[in-house]
């Protein structure tokens, strides 16, 4: 049961992107993985047309649907197609979300996540200001889906400061979480790594990891360690920067078997008296 991350060092030359994302995910089939994920922003980094960008694609006039979903007819892999800049389906003039799209082996959508969290902070790097809410809109629900590797969940990037949200997809029934990224050096060096391995522990899932790593236009600079990390929080691959593929095998026996040894599910017991009320769950 092979899984692979992607970790790219994307650029604004959209075709550009698609050709290394083409031969990474050929890689990742060509060592038997089944399903693999890609950072975030893969198709595009630093552009300023993300508006026009998705209202195309949305309008099937971009280039990045059909290679996305012919890619993984060719390759016969399920992708977790990083984030795209799409509106919400039907409405190409509306503000875009930050979508993650699971696409699977014959190339047809099998789920949708808009990014719930969105990156309004400053960073003390060259770039300084990050204002994710000025180009996309918040997404409204947390979202499940069945693959051939097992129950996925998806999130983005920032969401991984926000544990209750992991939590809610292990109850849902997750036994693998989906983190495609763009994290900046910066908060990467400082967080990036004890937050993947955490958000593993603490759900006793797998997590695939996906980020940017490298230099991008705008002179922003991302963090890369993609990582792929099993149920204990043991990782299993790794790379800091530049471009590559990793693989690695989950085991449902020895998951199962960790969660039958830390039965953590069924001794929490703590609920906060105002916790806020999570966004709907979608199952696929």
């Amino acid at each position: 049961m092979n899984v692979a991350v992607i970790q790219m060092v994307s650029q604004d030359d959209v075709l550009a992107n698609l050709r290394q994302a083409a031969a990474l995910l050929e890689q990742a089939a060509a060592g038997g993985a089944r399903l693999a994920v890609l950072p975030e922003n893969f198709a595009a980094m630093g552009r300023r047309d993300l508006a026009e960008l998705g209202r195309r694609e949305a309008l099937g006039e971009g280039p990045i649907l059909p290679w996305l979903k012919q890619t993984a007819r060719d390759f016969g892999l399920w992708i977790v197609a990083g984030t795209l800049p799409l509106p919400p389906q039907g409405r190409p003039e509306a503000k875009a979300h930050a979508c993650s799209l699971l696409i699977d082996a014959q190339g047809q959508q099998a789920a949708r996540y808009d990014k719930l969290h969105l990156f309004d902070v400053d960073v003390a790097d060259s770039h300084g200001r990050y204002r994710e809410s000025d180009d996309f809109a918040h997404g409204e629900r947390l979202v499940v889906a069945d693959t051939p590797l097992g129950r996925l969940g998806l999130t983005v990037c920032y969401d991984l400061r926000f544990p209750e949200l992991y939590g809610a997809l292990r109850e849902a029934g997750a036994e693998l979480i989906s983190i495609p990224a763009a994290f900046t050096a910066v908060t990467g060096a400082a967080h990036w790594q004890v937050l993947t391995r955490a958000r593993a522990i603490e759900t006793q899932c797998y997590v695939l990891a996906a980020g940017q790593g490298g230099s991008h236009p705008g002179g922003r600079e991302t963090f890369g360690h993609s990582a792929i990390i099993d149920p204990w929080g043991r990782v299993l691959a790794e790379q800091a920067q530049g471009e590559g593929c990793l693989r690695a095998v989950r085991d449902p026996l020895e998951q199962a078997a960790i969660r039958q040894r830390m039965p953590v599910a069924q001794h929490k017991r703590f609920f906060a008296a105002a916790e806020p009320r999570l966004p709907d769950i979608e199952r696929k």
